[in-house]
Parts: structure tokens; C-alpha cells; sequence
């Protein structure tokens, strides 16, 4: 893909996101259903804070973009490659696979339907569906370094334990839980309810770097 095209997609996947977010942070402070934003607003939602994680990465992409080709082994392309790698593909992926299959089976669990009249279905898709095909378009827009498989891992590991605490922190707090599903664990159930999100999130980063991989093996 040129250089034209690659910043042109960066650049628009971030002002994509960045109309996202403002939607989503407008709604703090409306009258919504009880329990939502209370303690934390937004914040406390794992959807909202990989919006801003794909903001961040498409942001730095259109950065790095305008820098000299000469230029791509600069500290702002290894910072790219390390968000993009680590953090934005396994994580966003999650969302989209974690939500989705939980939504199947009760919605009600995750995204309760009288969340319907604040949020439309455009953006439940925008926050939970268009998240994946945009990330599948970076893979093929250009390459990109992947870290240690152990550093990417720990890196994930110390990021997952620091959501959880938050998630038990706002609990503990106003005695709500984020996300409804939760409250159906017993406390050994929670720790391996995280475990199983781990090992998703640990697997996706692998498929991360196996697409990445195949897509420019070509090129390298």
C-alpha cells in the first residue's frame, strides 16, 4: 500500500474513533439507567478505554506517517509497533469476541436491552463489531515489529491484573459491579474467569503476530 493511502487510513481511522469517544464522553451526566456511569463514568468500561487505546494507536500512526522513510526505526515507529502489537490487536480483538459471545447467550449480562434507548445499535457496532475489521485492515496496511513474546506477555499480564483491580476497586467501592455477569462468580470463580480472559487475550496476541507475520513474510 503507498504512503498516501497508509496515512490516509490512519488518519481516518482516528477521527473515526475520536467521534466515538466524544459521542460516548457526551453522555456522561444525561439521565441513563441506573448503575452505568455511576463511579468512574465511562472509565470503568473496558470498551470505552480500548476506544481510547485505538485512538491513541491510530493517532501515533498518522504521526509517524508524516516522518521520513528513512525514519522508521525511530523511537515513535518502535512505540507504534509496541502499542499496536501488544496492547491495540489483542485487546481490541477481545472486546469484540468477549462481548459478542457473552451477548448471545444473555445480553443482559453485558449490555443490558435498556441501554438501547441511550445508545443506538449504530454505536453498540461502532464500540463492538467495526473495531475488528479496522484492526484486520491495519495488519494489511503495513508491517509491524513485534517485541519477546515473554515481555509482550508480562506487559499484558501487569495491564489485565491493573483492570481487575479497578473493576474490584469501583465494587468494592459502590457495591456495583461493571459488568452484570460478574456478580454470578464466587470469588475463586472471578480469579478464573480472569484466567480464561488471559489466556484468550494471550492467544490473539499470537495470532497477531502470526498474521502479521504471513501477511509480510513476502516483503521482509
Amino acid at each position: 500500500m503507498t504512503s498516501a493511502l497508509r496515512r490516509a487510513y490512519h488518519i481516518s481511522a482516528f477521527g473515526w474513533y475520536a467521534f466515538i469517544v466524544k459521542c460516548l464522553a457526551a453522555k456522561d451526566g444525561e439521565e441513563l439507567p441506573a448503575g452505568i456511569f455511576v463511579y468512574g463514568g465511562p472509565w470503568k468500561y473496558l470498551t470505552f478505554l480500548n476506544l481510547l487505546l485505538q485512538m491513541t494507536f491510530f493517532g501515533l500512526a498518522a504521526v509517524s506517517d508524516l516522518q521520513p522513510e528513512k525514519q522508521t526505526a525511530s523511537t515513535l515507529n518502535r512505540c507504534k509497533d509496541l502499542l499496536f502489537s501488544v496492547f491495540a490487536f489483542p485487546v481490541g480483538m477481545f472486546v469484540v469476541v468477549l462481548f459478542w459471545t457473552i451477548f448471545a447467550y444473555d445480553r443482559e449480562l453485558v449490555y443490558p436491552a435498556s441501554i438501547d434507548t441511550f445508545f443506538p445499535p449504530w454505536i453498540n457496532h461502532a464500540m463492538h463489531t467495526l473495531v475488528l475489521p479496522v484492526l484486520l485492515g491495519e495488519v494489511l496496511v503495513q508491517p509491524h515489529t513485534y517485541p519477546r513474546t515473554k515481555n509482550a506477555l508480562a506487559a499484558l499480564g501487569v495491564v489485565g491484573l491493573a483492570y481487575l483491580s479497578w473493576i474490584l476497586w469501583v465494587y468494592l467501592s459502590v457495591g456495583v459491579w461493571v459488568y452484570p455477569l460478574l456478580g454470578l462468580f464466587s470469588t475463586p470463580g472471578l480469579f478464573g474467569f480472569f484466567f480464561l480472559n488471559m489466556s484468550v487475550v494471550t492467544l490473539l496476541y499470537l495470532l497477531g503476530n502470526k498474521l502479521n507475520s504471513h501477511v509480510w513474510s513476502k516483503t521482509r
